[in-house]
């Protein structure tokens, strides 16, 4: 079971004003759990007042240079955030889990594929880490990315991207779309909807040769972009999207009914097993969500977003019956296997079982 390790701040570069790319470097005892995998993220935590705050952050690096480095955009009000990008120093220490996330595609060197990457703002960090391995162990395959920002200084790896153009001739296109600012083609000029979409497949975009999608953004534009794929022939198993933060009902959600004529005033025996170790014990069956039920009982169980977006909180369910509120994370074969997202598996059934070491 992932737990946090301290990494040390080696490099701050900053990308933009409100934007740095921060390098760090794990103890050598812990160098093989950070081994990451394109498009993976990692979980930080730090005290705020007396709070504990966790938020994930993708890796941009890619799988060839030979470090770990996170992209970190700041949010208006985002505690985290906001002292990552004015207060974190080089020299200092931060906890986190080791590497985690479904945002990928298996390498095959000798396949000649074309990817198709959208990214908004801070979205771009999972797809840089995707472009750059996918370049440099898929020779034969080519990356078209469309990336969309407000502004030209808003674009966070800009020179990154250009000089991975110039290295890969002819295997890199990038469409940059500014939402404010006028472009010479004006189809590059506002926001991804899906008129732009369907200009973009019918002038500059081949759907038909697209292996996999990749998408990371904003939420809209997300559900936007993903229809449009749908609608010019890929199939939800060639679309990969990522997602931080949401609102929108989740996919694939289970729902079943209460076994046995159980009420919800009965409450739940619950059974949890953890690190090898499994513990007892009764919660309410009023909406409560086992990850909570868990961590009130002291146990160190994982977590990061608590919103079904990010799959940190992973369990199996082996015996019993609930209802996920929210999937962003999980596949549909994970959750007909049974997994589920703990922050939103609301128990139905008077007895459940759950693990986290499955």
């Amino acid at each position: 079971m992932p737990r946090f390790h301290p990494l040390t701040v080696t490099d701050i570069q900053r990308e933009t004003r409100d934007a740095v790319a921060v390098t760090l470097a794990p103890q050598p005892q812990d160098a093989g759990a950070f081994a990451f995998v394109q498009g993976q993220y990692l979980t930080f935590r730090r005290d705020f007042d007396g709070v504990e705050l966790r938020r994930s952050y993708s890796v941009c690096a890619g799988l060839d240079e030979g470090l770990l480095r996170v992209g970190v955009k700041r949010v208006d009000g985002g505690a985290f955030s906001s002292w990552v990008n004015s207060e974190l120093k080089v020299g200092d220490t931060l906890e986190a889990m080791p590497p985690m996330g479904n945002f990928h595609t298996p390498i095959e060197p000798d396949k000649a594929k074309h990817y198709l990457g959208f990214a908004g703002g801070s979205g771009i960090t999972p797809v840089l880490s995707i472009i750059k391995t996918v370049l440099a162990r898929e020779p034969l395959s080519r990356f078209t990315l469309i990336y969309a920002n407000r502004q030209l200084s808003s674009i966070m790896f800009r020179e990154e991207l250009e000089d991975l153009k110039n290295i890969h001739l002819g295997r890199l296109s990038v469409i940059h779309i500014l939402e404010t600012e006028a472009q010479e083609i004006d189809l590059f000029t506002g926001r991804i909807d899906a008129a732009k979409m369907d200009m973009l497949f019918r002038v500059w975009i081949d759907a038909g040769s697209v292996d996999t999608a990749f998408i990371c953004g904003p939420e809209p534009m997300m559900l936007t972009i993903a229809d449009s794929l749908r609608q010019n022939g890929l199939t939800d198993d060639q679309i990969k999207f990522e997602l931080f933060a949401s609102g929108q009902p989740g996919r694939a959600k289970r729902k079943a009914s209460a076994a046995g004529g159980a009420t919800a005033a009965q409450g739940c025996s619950v059974s949890v097993t953890l690190d090898g170790a499994t513990r007892n014990f009764t919660m309410p069956r009023d909406g409560t969500a086992v990850l909570d039920a868990a961590l009130a009982q002291d146990m160190d169980a994982p977590y990061a977003c608590k919103g079904g977006v990010c799959s940190t909180c992973k369990a199996k369910v082996l015996e019993g019956e609930f209802e996920m509120e929210v999937n962003h994370a999980l596949e549909d074969y994970e959750v007909r296997a049974g997994y589920v997202l703990s922050c939103q598996c609301v128990p139905l059934s008077d007895r459940l079982v759950l693990s986290y070491d499955e």
